[in-house]
């Protein structure tokens, strides 16, 4: 399924919404048409309306931290400092060290080029 339109682009939607408000449990086909009506939705979406970039590491490291649903201790812990240094360096009041910059790489997959032009 391929949207490509705004007009099949609010068909979609109001479609998908008809189907999760009958409910898709117990409903292969339904739940499979609402799965392929979600992608075509996101793909047209992406296309259309993209998601800027961010500009800066801060920006960078609170986007990967949205996508996860990460708090600033959760990202401590992963980072493998303390909350206080993580609100530091989104704050722009510490720099990161080399250390924290390999683990934003692993961790959050942040392209090292990325790190290394913006820190």
């Amino acid at each position: 399924m391929r949207i490509a339109s705004e007009k099949e682009l609010k068909e979609a939607f109001n479609r998908f919404d008809g189907l999760v408000a009958k409910g898709l449990a117990g409903h292969p086909e339904t739940e499979r048409e609402a799965r392929q009506l979600a992608l075509a939705i996101q793909q047209y979406e992406d296309e259309h309306y993209p998601f800027p970039k961010p500009t800066t590491l801060t920006g960078m490291i609170e986007l990967r931290m949205y996508e996860r649903k990460l708090k600033q201790k959760d990202l401590a812990d992963l980072l493998g400092v303390n909350t206080s240094r993580v609100s530091e360096i989104l704050n722009g009041k510490r720099r990161i060290s080399l250390e924290v910059a390999k683990r934003l790489r692993s961790k959050l997959q942040i392209d090292a080029d990325f790190i290394l032009e913006h820190a």
